[in-house]
């Protein structure tokens, strides 16, 4: 379905948004133009062949809402940089304007306005209308669709059907070629399966036996790289998976496979990709993250495009390093991101990038996949659906430190488990709840959706307590991106602490209390803890109320019924102000 210019002015008229029309002087109705309807499908076409790329979309089917962080904490070092920039930061260095539908995409400022004049955001049966705009405009046989990554995990439907649902999502798109993080958390004889169901090619030049047992010991688990021709051009795409996989998520899902950056056999590869194939253009499809792979970029040569993905950055503009242009597509189905390439005589000779906003109340729906959506949810229609309480808050995700919906789970549970202090893992995927809405069992799913979700309790020390906080940060604020993992910060419930992010490692957590109470390092507290590696730290307390944190969580917001959650962060930052100043300087 193509979105012409008489569907704009009819979907502007039928959400009251007005038309560019004759109007009187004392009319208050918006222009369509004044609210950048217009410009979603505006492109300055170019070359011969275009990459579309989507990432991080965790299973988002459905259009949701999506608010973007309004701190994004760095190391000193990479203040300021892309990857690390919101709010006006993130407008200024891009050039946007604030109140318009970009600012909305892409910033959390003034959101829960933007949110009641824009609507929701992705969708599958909204993106493959964009898609066939493009292909249509360009010619399908032009025209490639990838994916970053963290596709087949974080909704419900997505962890009842083991993936399946999404799967068949892809398909219904035309995903062409795709990489893995998440996806590996369903194990490695469900992901085989689910390859196989997949008309995409999954490729990964970093992921390699590590059993010495077994037939594929030091041998590569998947095909390193593909060559697809669109346009004319021979096009080399190598798959980068995320190089922490067997850190950042329980090991036994992926027991005999080794990860990791492997920025020399990358390099090999690009080389015999262009010495060997004798390929036009060589494309690496990246789940290692933003800033990773602007590192990549400065140490691997003869790359043309990163797509990037994992760290759930929108990049309005590229990134160029060393000739080679980085792009990476948001997330959550919010985005697709175009790239239009001129290839002649072997060679890129020049491109153009948009990132498009999947403005589902703007493009239109296509009915094949609103079918679709509905035949994969309909099982889980009645469990899904259900109303577990209206929030007075709007409930987030993401952020550096403190989530509202992170609080509301952790508050969960301490409630369910009397534990003195609760972690939660700083994911980046989920959805947002504005003010005044009701919290559906979805929504939970949304933010819970893994296949480890058991909520255990433990003793932990004071000082292990301390060791722990100290060995996260490491992690998030190191200032060298390559041993960064790309999360935030875990988020506790039922402590305070305050941070200095340029301190030396181990050095930058201060003043914790726990109950109001200063942390007492020789103290054993009761921690409880869900999906991570923490589960490991002791031996369950609650083995009788063991369950899944999803219904820890649903259980408590039905006996709130009217959940209210400050966004007051339990977090000071000692060395900023906000989440995305100038160097050297405390605020934006």
């Amino acid at each position: 379905m193509d979105l012409s210019r008489r569907d704009f002015f009819h979907i502007a008229a039928a959400l009251g948004l007005g038309v560019p029309a004759v109007a009187s002087a004392a009319s208050s109705v918006k222009r369509i133009d004044e609210v950048g309807l217009k410009e979603i499908y505006g492109f300055n076409a170019r070359g011969n062949v275009t990459l579309l790329h989507i990432c991080d979309m965790h299973a988002h089917l459905k259009p949701l809402y999506w608010r973007e962080p309004s701190t994004l904490i760095s190391a000193p070092n990479l203040t300021g940089t892309p990857g690390f920039l919101c709010g006006e930061s993130f407008l200024k260095h891009y050039g946007m304007k604030g109140k318009s539908l970009d600012a909305y995409f892409d910033t959390y400022m003034n959101f829960d306005a933007m949110a009641h004049k824009f609507g929701k955001m992705g969708g599958i049966s909204h993106m493959k209308t964009l898609i066939n705009h493009i292909k249509k405009e360009r010619g399908a046989d032009n025209v490639m669709l990838l994916d970053s990554g963290d596709t087949w995990q974080g909704t419900g439907v997505a962890l009842k059907t083991k993936g399946e649902a999404i799967v068949k999502a892809q398909n219904y798109l035309g995903v062409d070629v795709m990489v893995g993080h998440w996806e590996f958390t369903y194990g490695k004889t469900r992901v085989k399966e689910l390859i196989e169901m997949l008309n995409a090619k999954f490729i990964s030049q970093n992921i390699i036996g590590d059993d010495s047992f077994a037939d594929d010991f030091e041998e590569l688990i998947f095909e390193p790289y593909t060559i697809m021709e669109r346009g004319g051009a021979k096009i080399g795409i190598i798959g980068q998976s995320f190089p922490f996989t067997s850190t950042a998520n329980p090991k036994e899902f992926t027991q005999g496979w080794s990860f990791g950056l492997r920025l020399d056999t990358l390099q090999t590869y690009v080389d015999k990709l262009r010495k060997e194939e004798k390929v036009d253009c060589v494309v690496v499809l990246s789940h290692d993250g933003f800033s990773v792979d602007q590192e990549v970029a400065r140490q691997v040569k003869g790359i043309d495009f990163i797509l990037s993905g994992h760290t759930h950055d929108p990049s309005p503009q590229p990134t160029v390093i060393n000739g080679t242009v980085i792009i990476i597509a948001g997330s959550h189905g919010k985005y697709v991101g175009r790239l239009d390439i001129d290839i002649q005589n072997h060679k890129v000779k020049g491109y153009e990038y948009k990132l498009i906003p999947v403005a589902s109340n703007l493009i239109p729906a296509d009915p094949e996949g609103e079918k679709l959506v509905a035949e994969l949810y309909s099982p889980y229609d009645s469990e899904l659906s259900e109303v577990l309480g209206i929030t007075k808050n709007t409930l987030f995700k993401r952020d550096t430190f403190h989530s509202t919906f992170d609080q509301l789970i952790n508050d969960s549970i301490i409630d369910a488990m009397d534990s003195d202090i609760s972690f939660t893992p700083g994911y980046r995927w989920g959805t947002t709840v504005l003010e005044g809405d009701a919290i559906t069992m979805d929504h939970v799913y949304d933010m819970t959706a893994i296949t480890y979700p058991n909520v255990y309790t433990f003793e932990l020390t004071g000082k292990h307590i301390r060791t722990l906080l100290e060995d996260i940060a490491d992690n998030v604020f190191n200032a060298n991106p390559l041993y960064q993992q790309g999360g935030d910060m875990s988020r506790l419930g039922g402590v305070t602490y305050e941070i200095k992010v340029g301190a030396a490692s181990g050095k930058r957590i201060h003043n914790i209390t726990v109950g109001g109470k200063p942390l007492n390092d020789a103290k054993v507290y009761k921690v409880s803890s869900w999906g991570g590696n923490l589960q490991n730290a002791g031996s369950n307390l609650r083995e009788s109320l063991t369950r899944p944190v999803y219904d820890v969580t649903a259980a408590y917001i039905r006996r709130q019924k009217n959940v209210n959650i400050s966004g007051n962060s339990n977090v000071r930052l000692m060395d900023y102000d906000c989440g995305c100043p100038k160097k050297g300087a405390r605020g934006c």
